[in-house]
């Protein structure tokens, strides 16, 4: 089974797949790619771009038993927010055909009220926008998402009990 965790930044993301992958020993924990890549900085247009087909790679490998630390539709996102006149077409296209091969997407929108006080969100705009294309997105797309909210063992029991009933 392929776990994706989606979602913008500084909402628990790699908090929430490390504790799905210390429950899920056997499977691999892939980072995300802005990790992974060693970036520095705010990403720009090309930084996304490179991402994106990063991840594409990482989704696209034989590996049936993988959580993702993001995804390819966060990426997406994050390019279109940063550049909203680039035309993404090709990537949407790109991106429908992958996210295809997951078998299970959770989403973690930002709370109301938020969880992350203002004064601790870094780019608080960009986490908004790439929020909203996200919600948007993932209805446009017609991707059952598990959604996912409070703390991190509401969180864990709320996918563990969604994986209890499926074959992991």
């Amino acid at each position: 089974m392929k776990i994706a965790i989606v979602g913008t930044h500084q909402v628990g993301k790699t908090t929430l797949a490390q504790a799905v992958h210390a429950e899920l020993q056997d499977y691999t924990l892939l980072q995300e790619p802005y990790h992974d890549q060693n970036e520095a900085g705010i990403p720009t247009a090309d930084d996304f771009i490179q991402q994106f087909n990063y991840s594409i790679k990482q989704v696209n490998t034989g590996n049936d038993r993988v959580i993702f630390d993001r995804c390819i539709i966060d990426i997406l996102a994050y390019l279109h927010a940063v550049s909203p006149t680039l035309n993404i077409q090709s990537f949407f296209t790109q991106a429908q055909t992958a996210i295809s091969t997951i078998d299970l997407f959770i989403f973690i929108p930002i709370e109301k009220p938020d969880i992350v006080t203002s004064s601790q969100v870094e780019m608080p705009k960009l986490r908004q926008a790439v929020n909203d294309l996200l919600i948007e997105w993932i209805d446009d797309m017609g991707i059952d998402a598990l959604v996912v909210r409070g703390d991190i063992q509401l969180r864990l029991a709320t996918i563990m009990n969604k994986l209890a009933g499926s074959a992991v």
